[in-house]
Order: structure tokens, then C-alpha cells, then sequence
């Protein structure tokens, strides 16, 4: 997906065909000739579990960049020292590089990994869009600068009907609708007048409190579900 050159992090590791949805690009805070975008070009052909975890390590905050790129390194020496790149035994090498979590990097990498692709899902299903000014807008705050991977997901849900993503803590919004998704600086974007409460959302919660099982409450399962960060943005936690 494209960057505006507005939005505060403009590059992030250059997308696998694949899965071009999900790793658009994405500032590398640590220097801008990082070599992200080769290295994960290098992986994309070696091992797609490797480049997911790489790129979604990319996302992480705070960044890991340089730990991203060592990791990066060592999963395509190994596969150098195995034989040509476009071997199986090459491949098989990057794999076992790429999951050897003897590695300090390594570990990090895929720690990072696994709490970028989690919150992902979970911002998949904890968005809430209101209709204001003709665009279905919404507002998160997500631990992680996730924005490019929520772009091929909300493109195929909304279709044609224009859409954006705000994310508030890094003052950035994610447009969509008709077009390519774009980030953008939330300075840059127009953004609709405050929507006003709709009806559905009245009756959201009223089904939320009818199947309600007061007897089986337990609050610290529900903050393991829906941690207490995220509340403020769904609908049925909004008195």
C-alpha cells in the first residue's frame, strides 16, 4: 500500500506478493538507509515465515530495526552457506536460522512478532465504525504501528464505500474506499464532522446486556480478552 508523504513513518519493509496487503511501507526509525526494504526482499524469496516475522517485527514500538535487520542477516548467511539461494537446502537453512531461538535476535524478532500479529486480530475485531461526513470512521490507539496491516483487510469489507482508521497515538490515518489505501498524516486528512449517536449502537449494547450472565461474570478472563486499553473505542463499554 502507498504512504503519503505526510504520515510520520513513511517505509517499512517492501511487501511480498503474497501478502502485499499486510506489509506496506513503514519508517525504519533508526536511519534512513536501513536496508529494510532489500533485506526483506532477500527473505521474501527465501522463506515466508522469515519475512512475516521480520516484517511484522518492523511494526513493533518501540522499534527493533537494528535487531530486525541482524536477524535478517544471519537467516540469509545461513542459507549462503547451504548452498544457492534458490536450493532447497538454502531454503531449509533459512528456516532453521529463522526459528533458532537460541539467537538473541532472533528471539526478540518473533516475540515482537507474535504481539504485532496478535494485536492485529484483535484490532480486526475491536474496531467500531460510525458513519459521519459520508466516511465509516474509526478511532484506536493500538501499541504498535499496525495501520498497513489493517489495510487489505477493511478494503475487501467496505468495498467501494469510503473508510478510515485513526490512529490516535501517532496521529495518523489510514483512507480507503474506491482507491489504493493510503496513510496519511492525521493533519492531512479531512476528517468528518463528530458523529452523533446512532441507533444501532443503543441497540448493540442492549444485546450486549441481554445476553449478559451476571452469575458468570469474570472480570479478569474479560481483561485477558479485551484488555482495558482498548475499551474506550468499543461501543459496549460506552455508558
Amino acid at each position: 500500500m502507498e504512504a503519503e508523504s505526510g504520515a510520520a513513518r513513511p517505509g517499512c519493509p517492501a511487501p511480498r506478493p503474497r501478502r502485499g496487503d499486510l506489509f506496506g511501507e513503514a519508517e525504519e526509525r533508526e536511519g534512513p538507509d536501513s536496508g529494510l526494504d532489500s533485506a526483506a526482499a532477500a527473505l521474501a524469496d527465501l522463506s515466508a515465515e522469515a519475512h512475516d516475522a521480520f516484517a511484522l517485527a518492523c511494526m513493533s514500538d518501540p522499534p527493533i530495526a537494528a535487531a530486525a535487520l541482524r536477524f535478517a542477516r544471519r537467516v540469509i548467511a545461513a542459507a549462503s552457506r547451504a548452498g544457492p539461494l534458490s536450493s532447497a537446502e538454502a531454503r531449509r537453512a533459512a528456516e532453521q536460522a529463522a526459528t533458532d531461538r537460541g539467537d538473541g535476535d532472533v528471539r526478540l524478532v518473533r516475540e515482537r512478532a507474535y504481539r504485532v500479529r496478535r494485536e492485529i486480530d484483535r484490532m480486526r475485531g475491536f474496531l467500531r465504525f460510525s458513519l459521519a461526513g459520508g466516511i465509516y470512521t474509526a478511532r484506536c490507539a493500538p501499541d504498535n504501528f499496525i495501520l498497513p496491516a489493517l489495510a487489505g483487510h477493511f478494503s475487501a469489507r467496505f468495498g467501494e464505500s469510503p473508510w478510515a482508521v485513526i490512529d490516535e497515538r501517532r496521529a495518523l490515518a489510514l483512507r480507503g474506499g474506491g482507491a489504493e489505501p493510503r496513510i496519511m498524516a492525521l493533519a492531512e486528512f479531512e476528517a468528518p464532522g463528530a458523529a452523533g449517536e446512532e441507533p444501532w449502537e443503543e441497540l448493540w449494547r442492549l444485546y450486549h446486556r441481554s445476553v449478559n450472565n451476571e452469575a458468570r461474570q469474570n472480570p479478569a478472563l474479560q481483561a485477558r480478552f479485551i484488555p482495558l486499553r482498548y475499551r474506550r473505542y468499543l461501543t459496549e463499554f460506552k455508558v
